[in-house]
């Protein structure tokens, strides 16, 4: 398949190198720094320890010549109004924003055409060190590659897009209400978020119990009060924080905070993104004021 990348940030970067190597025709949008570093030494990853490169097309713009199967939007959530302008003319049925957004389906068509938004969301994290990618796929179980059509149907774009995900060794699934998904995702991250900001060592949020219990108990609330506003709670395990006993989640979430997995996937995140999370924080609490 032909795959265009917009974003070659840690999200973007592992993505087109996991599909360039498994055969597909990627070509990875950069600017600034980031594109001369990718045309200079090409696309560094670690992989078991060890430095690998791989030299996926990069370039500044899309090809206005190239029609593309699918396009992948991997930029942070204030970029991405400017990405789908950059990406109006660009040739593909098939733009997803792998993005933490709760911007609106019916918003993003008007910049790029109806019919052609597929949202998503990533199952990865990580980071770089000296300029190489540092970075993995989640676990299926924990948080795989997320994606659905705006009005739930099962297309057979959502097929080939699970096709090409699986193929390529990365966990993914189809769900039904990708608003929903996104709601909830944020009932949960923005609390996990929160906890690092607000003790003074961050890397010990973990081993604070009272912050443990208090990060337990808001996203109990918040998908709570998701669930009864007619939210349904996607995927249907986090109902098992909606339901357990804020002490038990609590003790699992001090578990996670303290492990590789925090580390990587939680703390590395919220810790370089805090302008970003902080946006997300203001934008969940409207959504959650706007349906009451």
């Amino acid at each position: 398949m032909k795959l265009l990348i917009f974003g070659a940030g840690v999200i973007g970067s592992l993505y087109a190198e996991r599909l360039f190597e498994h055969g597909h025709e990627v070509t990875l949008i950069a600017r600034g720094k980031r594109l001369e570093e990718l045309r200079t030494n090409g696309l560094r990853y670690y992989r078991n320890g060890t430095i690998h490169t791989c030299r996926i097309p990069v370039r500044e713009v899309p090809d206005p010549d190239t029609t593309y199967d699918v396009v992948l939007v991997a930029v942070k959530e204030y970029q991405l109004r400017s990405a789908l302008e950059a990406l109006r003319t660009c040739r593909s049925d098939t733009v997803c924003p792998m993005v933490n957004t709760l911007d609106s389906y019916q918003a993003m068509e008007e910049i790029v055409g109806k019919g052609r938004i597929l949202p998503a969301f990533p199952g990865a994290g990580g980071g770089f060190r000296d300029g190489v990618l540092d970075a993995a796929f989640t676990p299926g179980w924990i948080q795989p590659t997320t994606f659905g059509e705006i009005d739930g149907s099962y297309t057979p774009r959502i097929r080939r897009l699970k096709q090409l995900f699986r193929l390529a060794g990365i966990p993914c699934a189809a769900v039904s209400d990708m608003h929903a998904w996104q709601l909830c995702h944020l009932g949960l991250v923005v609390p996990l978020a929160d906890a690092y900001y607000n003790t003074s060592e961050p890397m010990r949020a973990g081993h604070d119990w009272s912050l443990m219990k208090h990060t337990a108990g808001t996203i109990r609330k918040n998908l709570n009060q998701l669930q009864k506003s007619g939210v349904t709670i996607s995927p249907v395990k986090l109902n098992a924080l909606r339901l357990l006993p804020t002490t038990v989640t609590a003790i699992g979430l001090g578990v996670v905070y303290r492990s590789a997995f925090g580390m990587r996937f939680m703390y590395a995140h919220a810790m370089k993104a805090p302008e970003e999370m902080k946006r997300l924080h203001e934008l969940f609490e409207y959504a959650l004021e706007e349906l009451k």
